[in-house]
């Protein structure tokens, strides 16, 4: 790791094979159901417009496609909102007998930071991607609890 930099690392095991979890990291239509929508040509060094739909008041912001190579990883750069920096999103897939291994990393510019938030974030978002793989309710922020913020 980059001493300038803060990381997140978490990893996520789900019952559903390699190509359905790619699907539902990369559909709009599906994206839509636990993290939010995005519009806009993907492919590398493209930029689309990320909503993420469970955040309040939120507006759409840029991503721009670092790396993609279905349906094994998955490399972004998004513009947080809130601060003027870049949040770098890594996601890899892993078959695993009949499911998938997914390890999220997330790079921040800045070291040092108090990652509890952000990381309660992730886990939320990943429990309610687990949920949509599963079809079953996701979770709601209100009343959420993580597995565990030890990342």
């Amino acid at each position: 790791m980059d001493s300038e930099e803060t990381l997140i690392e978490l990893r996520r095991e789900y019952p559903d094979p390699i190509d359905d979890v790619w699907s539902a990291l990369t559909e709009s239509d599906r994206t839509a159901r636990w993290i939010g929508t995005w519009t806009g040509e993907p492919g590398v060094g493209n930029t689309i417009m990320l909503l993420m739909t469970a955040e309040e008041g939120s507006e759409p912001a840029p991503g721009v496609i670092r790396e993609c190579d279905p349906p094994k990883r998955l490399v972004m750069d998004l513009e947080n909102p809130s601060e003027p920096t870049t949040w770098r999103v890594e996601l890899t897939l892993t078959p695993q007998g009949s499911g998938t291994v997914l390890d999220f990393v997330h790079r921040m510019p800045k070291p040092d930071w108090d990652t509890s938030d952000i990381a309660k974030g992730w886990h939320f978002y990943l429990d309610r991607l687990g949920a949509a793989l599963s079809d079953e309710p996701v979770p709601e922020w209100d009343g959420y609890t993580p597995p565990s913020l030890e990342a």
